[in-house]
């Protein structure tokens, strides 16, 4: 029993001694080696700003010193750093170990500097400050930091990172750090850092593209403002032109005051016709640049820039074509909800149950004249007109079923939802996140097939509301067409064009055209000289 009892005291301890001692040690490193970062050379960064505090607290997550230099250290209140960060004098700060140093200060302060000259040769000098205002064409900050302090080795980066991004990590912001350097050695040290902080650097060449990487943080939305500004035109167009056919013109010369339409019906025939409109001009270049193929025999020739540049933006159309069609779906679901509707439904009751009662008292008349005073023929004809009157109301108010008008609200509400449903798949797709696992073939055939698809459905879902009203006269008042008339045109265009394009004897030519072939008047082909008669 002793024997067993010491067994298992013995078991424990050395249980208890492997659970204290690493898995892996390397035997390399002694244990009591000093800390990387303790040994490392530090990074300095000049000023004592919240970019400065974000960035010396990113550099000690990743395991990095950090030492900050500031013109007044008293001034900085306890607290604003970690205790780990090393709050020097810019003088003191300057004269470590360190080979990069962030410039975190405005450039109006840059000469505040000129006296650190002779300590900041030889060392690279991180530029993070934005231009003052979105202008290419004049002097970079880098630029003018390179002329004041010749010796060292300026690099622009770190500028479209900002605070927030620094101290909420790579998963929550953006991981591109653009960086440029006339010194290759300086990019090198950059990059490094950058990567070792979870950021990629993107290599933008010499010191001269530090203009564009200046001004890109002051840039609101740059690939969506032609996009927004022809929906907006657009939405303005449907508006005003259904305000002056269907509003302002009856008003005018009929006396009929429908003002309140202003607020939901206007906006709810203008979203459609915009979502329509945008959603061809989001395949339209893509036709434009297969005509050109066409006409010019060969793939190797630039498009025109104004088409490049509509290319280039049909993901915003195609987001603001499906912003516009929720919007006409959510405007669609509340038109039963409003006062109007509810004002319309009680009149037509009221109107119904008024005519019934007013066929029976005609039907039956109270004070209905006996004996021959009235001629047979004159009694024959009011029957058969009360009878007529009394089978019409009767109906009437029976709700009777009118095939045409089902039918054409049954499509019309398939196609619609359909449509939206397809649209929203489109967005899905165009997520960054979502277009990296797909293949280009798959982007492909969501983006250009069911695009297409979206579009058909559309316009399917357009025709079937208007079914005939755009063949009825009493749809021009003022000779002018229904909104969806004009909503439709171009969509029509689109696919007719596109429909030709899938002929046999065209596409065929066009897909030789895209592999790389190329007509003889763009590409003449050298034919073999001709031999000479009589020899073999």
């Amino acid at each position: 029993m002793k024997t067993l009892k010491l067994f298992l005291n013995l078991f424990r301890r050395t249980m208890a001694e492997d659970l204290l001692s690493p898995l892996l040690l390397d035997s390399e490193d002694p244990p009591d080696a000093p800390c990387e970062s303790e040994s490392a050379p530090a990074v300095v960064i000049l000023g004592s700003g919240d970019f400065s505090r974000s960035l010396a607290l990113r550099l000690l997550d990743c395991g990095i010193r950090a030492v900050v230099g500031s013109r007044c250290v008293n001034r900085i209140p306890s607290g604003t750093f970690p205790d780990a960060v090393d709050l020097r004098s810019q003088e003191v700060a300057v004269s470590q170990s360190a080979s990069l140093i962030f410039l975190a200060i405005f450039p109006e302060h840059y000469g505040s500097l000129s006296g650190l000259r002779p300590a900041l040769a030889g060392k690279v000098l991180v530029d993070v400050s934005n231009a003052a205002q979105e202008n290419v064409n004049a002097q970079s900050n880098a630029e003018r930091l390179a002329e004041m302090f010749p010796e060292s080795l300026v690099v622009k980066g770190f500028n479209t990172v900002s605070a927030w991004e620094l101290q909420t990590g790579p998963r929550d912001g953006s991981t591109q750090v653009p960086i440029c350097s006339g010194s290759t050695e300086g990019k090198r040290r950059v990059a490094n850092l950058a990567r070792r902080m979870g950021l990629h650097p993107v290599d933008y060449g010499g010191l001269s593209a530090a203009r564009e990487i200046e001004v890109t943080p002051l840039r609101l939305f740059p690939s969506w403002r032609g996009p927004v500004t022809i929906s907006l035109l657009l939405f303005l167009f449907f508006y005003l032109y259904g305000f002056l056919r269907g509003i302002l013109l009856p008003f005018l010369l009929r006396e009929r005051n429908s003002f309140y339409l202003l607020a939901l019906d206007l906006f709810n025939q203008s979203l459609p016709a915009v979502a329509l409109v945008v959603l061809a001009l989001v395949y339209l270049p893509g036709l434009l640049a297969a005509w050109l193929q066409l006409w010019r025999g060969t793939k190797y020739q630039r498009f025109p820039s104004w088409l490049d540049h509509w290319m280039q933006r049909r993901k915003q159309l195609g987001l603001l074509s499906f912003f516009c069609a929720s919007l006409h779906g959510v405007y669609s679901v509340c038109q039963p909800l409003r006062r109007v509707s509810q004002h319309r439904i009680i009149n037509a009751a009221y109107r119904q149950v008024r005519k019934q009662r007013c066929v029976k008292s005609r039907f039956w008349p109270r004070n209905q004249t006996r004996g021959p005073s009235r001629s047979v023929e004159a009694r024959s004809t009011d029957a058969d007109s009360s009878a007529m009157c009394l089978l019409q109301v009767e109906a009437g108010a029976e709700q009777p079923w009118d095939e045409p008008a089902v039918w054409r609200s049954e499509l019309y509400l398939s196609c619609g939802v359909l449509a939206l449903g397809v649209l929203s798949l489109l967005a899905i797709t165009s997520l960054p996140s979502v277009v990296n696992t797909l293949s280009w073939r798959e982007f492909s055939f969501v983006q250009s097939g069911l695009g297409y698809v979206a579009l058909s459905l559309s316009l399917l879902h357009t025709l079937f509301f208007g079914w005939d009203f755009a063949f009825h006269i009493s749809s021009y008042p003022f000779f002018m067409p229904p909104i969806f008339v004009l909503g439709a045109s171009l969509p029509c265009f689109v696919l007719a064009c596109r429909c030709f394009l899938l002929l046999p004897c065209v596409s065929s030519r066009l897909k030789r055209i895209r592999r790389g072939w190329e007509h003889s008047r763009k590409c003449p082909v050298l034919q073999e000289p001709s031999m000479p008669s009589g020899v073999p």
